[in-house]
Parts: structure tokens; sequence; C-alpha cells
């Protein structure tokens, strides 16, 4: 190779910029090494190429904090969570987050294994059971405000299977980072016991605290596969059987593997019960909402880039956001935070932006009717402003497609309302039936 060099008259004043100047250009003349020019695979928007095996997530969940009557806290115990994957492969890693912790999160052990066919959930398999380290050190201290990624490990996991995570906390330990409404029974066990097939547990809780992803790798390239599903308690599963894993990205994962086998994609629910698009929680000061709202978690906007953009192998999104923002204030929120349908669309906007700035598909989906909700939502001028709303997402072609929700769900004899086989109680959340119905109102074509 030739390496060019550049000549320059170098005059008595400023000769040692133009030096600098004259080096800077030979550099830029030599080609670099093939170590320094291959991009980082962290870099900002860098995907990986499709030469190569890549990570796509198979389970996530979103972190919020915590009230302060939430006093939860654990010291020289070992917390043992369960989560179902939706897509299966060889290699497995998990992600961990002290992002709300104020203090440094030191994990003693971690271990990941599958769990037994039959008996309680607190038992793995044995033969399955594997160590989890982070750098190649079995203990790590996550600083506050970090999220961290532990080493890929060996493990075949199948897809639709259920996975358990143990987590060896030594130190006092607050639970200040957690996914509140996991709709799923964990355990808690006094000392390290992440190798116990059966775990004696001293306490049960419905909560995945610092776990908030598994993604898996097949060993095989890849394009970006991931469906991530942006949403609130609608999307999170309330009102959903617990343990049953009846939320409506769950039945959309079933019928991903039902229709594509190995080559389904992987669905990430990164709803939270309470959501806003627009605001973060914000109780009215002396209200009981106080002791509750921090679990509503940060606005969809503000955490759109660790929620959505950083998912392992995120290629598609679905967001159904805006009835909280609706019924929120006046009820949980400051009656100064109520927004107008114009409000909901230009947030929606801006989410769009920001997944096509990402390279994702974005799809949008009707707000889903709530005439009569027991929980105060409900206003003539709420419901004209979810009406609007709706209308603009159906006829405006801003999102690359649209999911109809709200045709889905309603009751055609009052489409103000949920149909009835399809309404909970409360006549906001959709039932188990009603969950399932709006999995099979996403156009599979638009994630084929």
């Amino acid at each position: 190779m030739r390496k060019h060099l550049v000549r320059l008259r170098m005059p008595r004043a400023g000769g040692r910029f133009v030096a600098l100047l004259a080096g800077a250009l030979l550099l830029a003349t030599v080609q670099p090494t093939a170590a320094a020019s291959r991009p980082a695979p962290e870099a900002a928007g860098h995907r990986p190429s499709p030469t190569v095996p890549s990570w796509t997530g198979t389970w996530a969940t979103a972190p919020t904090g915590t009230p302060a009557s939430d006093t939860t806290a654990f010291e020289n115990e070992t917390l043992r969570q369960t989560v179902r994957v939706s897509i299966g492969g060889d290699r497995v890693r998990i992600r961990l987050s002290n992002e709300f912790g104020q203090e440094p999160l030191v994990i003693g052990e971690a271990r990941i294994a599958r769990a037994a066919a039959g008996g309680p959930a607190s038992r793995i398999d044995p033969r399955t059971d594997r160590p989890l380290t982070f750098g190649g050190r079995a203990s790590v201290t996550i600083p506050a405000g970090a999220p961290l990624l532990s080493d890929p490990v060996a493990l075949r996991v199948p897809a639709g299977s259920d996975l358990v995570v143990s987590i060896h906390l030594p130190e006092r330990t607050a639970g200040a980072t957690l996914h509140a409404f996991a709709l799923r029974q964990n355990y808690v066990a006094s000392g390290n016991v992440t190798r116990s097939t059966d775990l004696d547990a001293a306490s049960t809780n419905d909560r995945w605290y610092f776990l908030t992803g598994v993604s898996v790798s097949t060993g095989r390239a890849q394009e970006p596969s991931a469906v991530v599903t942006l949403g609130d308690s609608i999307t999170d599963g309330a009102n959903t059987e617990p343990g049953a894993d009846h939320r409506w990205p769950d039945f959309l994962a079933q019928r991903l593997r039902t229709a594509y086998g190995p080559y389904a994609r992987g669905v990430l629910n990164e709803g939270i019960s309470g959501n806003r698009l627009l605001h973060d929680p914000n109780p009215p000061a002396g209200s009981d909402a106080e002791n509750f709202a921090a679990y509503f978690g940060q606005a969809a906007l503000r955490r759109f880039d660790r929620d959505v953009a950083a998912q392992p192998g995120a290629g598609h999104l679905i967001v159904l956001l805006g009835v909280n923002d609706l019924g929120h204030p006046g009820t949980v929120a400051p009656e100064s935070e109520r927004v107008s349908a114009a409000d909901l669309i230009d947030a929606h906007r801006r989410l769009i932006a920001r997944a096509h700035e990402r390279g994702l598909k974005a799809y949008g989906g009707t707000i889903l009717p709530f005439k009569g909700d027991t929980l105060g939502f409900y206003s003539p001028a709420n419901e004209a402003a979810r009406a609007a709303f709706n209308h603009w997402l159906r006829t405006s072609g801003a999102y690359d497609g649209v999911i109809d929700f709200d045709r889905a769900l309603r009751d055609p004899a009052d489409p103000q309302r949920l149909l009835a086989r399809y309404d909970s109680g409360d006549h906001l959340h959709p039932n188990d039936a009603g969950a399932e119905a709006m999995a099979k109102a996403v156009p599979l074509k638009l994630l084929r």
C-alpha cells in the first residue's frame, strides 16, 4: 500500500499548528488496521452484520422506581424469579438493572436454569443449571443508575419455555429497581441458595426485582427480529390470570411461534401499569396515589431509548398508549396535566420519528373504549379525544401500520364500551379472552 506524504511549507509563525495539521493529513491517508476499522458492537445505530451471529431479545420488562412507602430490602437472601421466553436459542444472557438504585448493587452470585417440569414454580431442572458471570467474574457490583449484561452462557432454551434466574444479594439491598406487576409468583429465600434445586422460600412476591431482560442467540446469522410492545397496564396484562401468561403480547408470541416456528420473532413486553406518554408520575400531595404512583414508570417519551431502542435485535415496535394521559388528570395526577387529542398525536409522532431513526418499523394501536369504567377515566371530553386520536391513527398514515384494537374489542351496540365477553369487570382492562382477541387483531403480515 502506498503512503502519500503531504509536504507543506511551514511559515515561521504558526509552524507548530501547520506541523500538527500535516501529521493529521498523513494519518488520514493511511488505511486503518482491520481492528481499528471495525465498528464497535455497541456503537450508536450499529446493526450486527448479517454474516455473524446476533442476539435477539426473548423476554423483557420495564423497570420503575418505588414510592417512599415501599421499604422492601434484601440482605443475604436469594431471589428466584421466573420468566417465559418467546423464542428459543442455544446461548442466553440476561440484563440486570440498578437504574433506580441510590447505592451500588452487589451481586454475590447469579445462576440461570430451565424450570423443572411439574412441581412448584421455584424448582429448577438441575441438568440445565448454569452459573452466570459478568466480565468473567461470578460476583459483581452494579453502580447506582446503571444496567449490566451478563456474559453469554451455553444453554438450550426452547421457545415458549420458562427460565429461572436466581440472584444472591449478600449485602443489605433496597428493592429500588423493579417491575411491580409481574403476574408471576417469585421467591425469596435466606442465604445463598442459588444452586438449590428446590427452594425453601421465606416469602413470595409478584414482582421482578433487578431483572429486566433475557436475550438468546442461535449461533446463526439473523436480521434484527424482536417486536417491542410499548404500552400501559393493558399491555402489562392487568386483570388477566396471574401465572397464566395471558397478556396480549404473550398470545402474540404464541401466534408467531405457530405461524413461523423457529423463525418466529421475539416479543418483548415493555408495558407498565399506569404509564403515560407525556408525564412521569405526579400524584397530588396528600393523596393515596403517593403510595403507588411511582410504579407507573417514566413517561414513554422519556423511557424510549432504554425500553425500546436498546432492546437486542429490535426491529418492530407496537405502541398502545394514551388512555392514562386522558384518565389520570383529576384522578391520580393534577388536573393541570390534562391533554388533548392534539397532544396525544404530537407525542405519537415523536415516538414514530425516534423509532424510524433507529430503523424500526412502528405500528400504532387504537385506544380501547372505556365508557362506564370504575377508575373515573370516562367523560364526554375524554371520549371525544379518544375518538379524534383513533381517527387520526387510522387515516394519517403516520405509522407504518395500524392495529385496530378498538374495533376488535368494542361493543357493536355501544362502541364506547368494551364488549362484555372481553371485559375484566372494570370496563377498562380486557380479560384473558380480550387479551387473546387483541393478539388476533395484529396482522401477522406486518411482522413477517
